[in-house]
């Protein structure tokens, strides 16, 4: 009898910790849940696909790495992730602007961050990624390479200058 007593107790030792566990999985589930729609996060994903011999050909998008203006303060960023830089180094773009940026690299992995802002793209050679960021206050954002690329990767850093209308 005392046998039985000590099985249901391990029953029931095991149910509560089971219990414990399945509350926390929904807790994390809900969590996620949260910061996805509460945070406005997005994974970035390729665009589309370049064949990476060909990033500065001519035809190619990236070909002149450059700013459009492409509507009311909508801008569209052409950039170039390469040993050990970006291309254009420096945008310039007035505050309240929506800028959408296609990034790609003709050579390794590279990341491209702005910081003090949500965008955070993989640079992949091959794909092309693409990310929107409206820039609401004025001033200097650093562009950082996040992946290690190669013995110049500290110095890889370009710069977004958002202007006072």
């Amino acid at each position: 009898m005392d046998n039985e007593k000590l099985i249901h107790a391990i029953e029931r030792y095991e149910r509560s910790w089971l219990l414990f566990a399945l509350v926390m999985i929904v807790v994390f589930l809900i969590f996620i849940g949260y910061t996805l729609t509460g945070f406005a996060f997005y994974v970035p994903s390729a665009a589309e696909r370049i064949d990476p011999t060909k990033v500065h050909s001519e035809g190619s998008l990236f070909a002149n790495p450059r700013v459009e203006k492409t509507g009311d303060n909508i801008y569209t960023a052409y950039v170039v992730a390469q040993a050990f830089n970006f291309l254009p180094g420096e945008i310039r773009v007035p505050k309240g602007a929506r800028v959408i940026f296609y990034v790609t690299s003709p050579d390794v992995q590279h990341g491209f961050y702005i910081r003090g802002t949500n965008v955070n793209v993989q640079v992949i050679p091959g794909e092309v990624g693409k990310v929107e960021h409206t820039f609401d206050e004025a001033g200097e954002y650093l562009v950082i390479c996040n992946e290690y690329c190669g013995l110049g990767h500290q110095d890889m850093i370009g710069k977004i200058i958002v202007e006072e209308n």
